[in-house]
């Protein structure tokens, strides 16, 4: 299956553009968080997404929460958050929100890691697992060189091996990848990012 993904919208419309015209080749889409700004413009947001005909699969980044999403998401949408969905024959499980929390304030939607590792034991199993966070070590270094990714979510990559795992959220490292055993990692950021999945037997 060819899957078109990315993160990081931050309501930048000629970058919706892109992402809707690629969707056009895509058997999926995947949405990985952070579709507007600090909580602002995000029916906006959506509704530039509103064009994509393929099943659209989405996460809550740290700019919006999981309910705002559900509620701004484009009809028959599928939002995920501590929840799997089976689509077009791919398991697929989504967390998001920053992980651990940030020092951003209020308006951002942070999950520690303890909350974080609890909702991931729910996932047995994945073809894709949709996150918003990266894991430790993979994707995740700031501008001034900190690791703030995730030792829940390194650690559940690591259970599960997913054939993809896809994030977003540092915005320094969009368009790296790596592995975590049989997985590969990648942080998307706002530019369409194809990958090949090949559905597994169950």
């Amino acid at each position: 299956m060819k899957i078109l993904a990315f993160s990081d919208l931050h309501g930048a419309r000629s970058r919706a553009a892109l992402i809707v015209e690629a969707s056009a080749e895509a058997d999926l889409v995947i949405g990985a968080g952070d579709f507007c700004n600090m909580r602002r413009g995000l029916p906006e947001a959506m509704a530039m997404l509103s064009g994509i005909a393929a099943p659209l699969v989405l996460v809550p980044g740290n700019s919006e929460s999981r309910d705002e999403l559900a509620a701004a998401a484009p009809e028959g949408a599928t939002v995920l958050h501590g929840q799997s969905a089976e689509i077009a024959g791919l398991r697929l499980f989504g967390l998001g929100y920053a992980v651990p929390e940030t020092p951003f304030g209020d308006w951002s939607c942070d999950l520690s890691e303890t909350q974080a590792e609890d909702m991931l034991a729910a996932c047995d199993a994945a073809d894709i697992l949709v996150l918003h966070s990266p894991p430790k070590g993979i994707a995740d270094l700031t501008s001034r060189g900190q690791s703030v990714g995730s030792e829940a979510i390194h650690a559940a990559i690591a259970r599960i091996q997913p054939q993809l795992a896809v994030c977003g959220h540092i915005h320094d490292r969009w368009g790296e990848r790596g592995v975590i055993g049989a997985s590969a990692v990648a942080n998307l950021g706002p530019t369409p990012n194809w990958f090949d999945i090949v559905p597994r037997e169950r």
